[in-house]
């Protein structure tokens, strides 16, 4: 079944992996509704467990979980799930490598009427820097399907970020997802973008608005972390520069990341992305993105000044 919100994908998934498998185990800190963590609970009440207010306990009751071979999810808004459990993710998952999902739900800018508080802006910077950590950020609602069920086999910490709104598909349904492959979505041999979550999908957009001027290149990097460079340093090739596309800051994201790949390649490389400020509330999803720059024609301009230098 094709889904139109990762939120719905993921929760819908977890009832199938919970019914595959009897060690997956499900934990929330008093937002089930919103991550969709209830889902679960209906299904499997005595698998479900809801912690409160309070991430950091969360986070550290699922370590546990794990060291008895349980495979815990947690759930919460990705600027608490990520942030405020920050010290126990690092010091008791990641050091031990603990076979703990952190999944943070209304990443980045999508939860547009609560403001600053809510959204999370930094979270991959951080995720991506602990040692060992998996960072997926799956492009639509079918690659949120496919990543759930890549991270339920995947054995280590890892940290899926996910959209809290309804949008097109720009991924085929069903594709197995590999984590650490970066996939082309759209060939050309002027400029490539390398995008990753819902900007993958405005990419897309601003590439065919490009049709006839410039051929624009179109990588979906679901996966932040692990990066594969050399997959990431081939399809960079033959372009003459490169523009990179993220609902997150400039510092420390999927940017960086790229930009750390390519840094000796000579090949001009633009951000577009969140400046060095917190997000806003607004009217409206596509307002508070307009405002931080995150559009169809941000990018378009982004690739116009990279073709310009390369």
């Amino acid at each position: 079944m094709a889904y139109t919100n990762q939120r719905i994908a993921y929760g819908n998934t977890l009832v199938e992996l919970g019914k595959e498998n009897p060690d997956v185990v499900v934990l929330d800190a008093d937002l089930a509704g919103s991550t969709t963590g209830k889902m679960f609970e209906q299904a499997f009440p005595e698998r479900h467990y809801e912690m409160g207010i309070a991430e950091a306990n969360m986070t550290s009751v699922a370590a546990g979980m794990a060291q008895t071979g349980l495979i815990p999810f947690t759930n919460s808004f990705a600027v608490f799930a990520a942030g405020r459990a920050y010290d126990q993710i690092r010091q008791t998952i990641s050091i031990g490598r603990l076979n703990v999902k952190i999944v943070g739900s209304s990443a980045g800018l999508s939860d547009f009427g609560d403001g600053s508080t809510h959204q999370s802006v930094e979270d991959i910077a951080y995720m991506r820097a602990i040692p060992g950590m998996v960072v997926i950020c799956p492009a639509d609602a079918n690659e949120t399907v496919e990543a759930t069920k890549a991270l339920a086999k995947y054995h280590g910490p890892a940290y899926l970020r996910l959209n809290r709104n309804d949008y097109e598909n720009v991924t085929p349904e069903g594709k197995p997802f590999e984590i650490g492959v970066p996939t082309m979505l759209r060939d050309g041999g002027d400029v490539v973008i390398f995008a990753t979550g819902y900007m993958v999908g405005l990419s897309l957009a601003a590439a065919k608005e490009l049709e006839g001027e410039l051929s624009v290149r179109v990588v979906n990097v679901s996966t932040i972390k692990p990066l594969n460079s050399q997959k990431i340093a081939q399809l960079a090739e033959g372009c003459r520069g490169v523009v990179t596309a993220e609902e997150h800051s400039v510092i420390g994201g999927l940017g960086s990341a790229i930009a750390e790949v390519l840094r000796r390649s000579g090949k001009p490389i633009e951000f577009v992305g969140i400046e060095d400020t917190f997000g806003c509330s607004g009217h409206n999803y596509a307002e508070v993105l307009q405002y931080h720059g995150l559009t169809v024609e941000h990018i378009v301009q982004a690739v116009r000044s990279i073709a310009r230098q390369g």
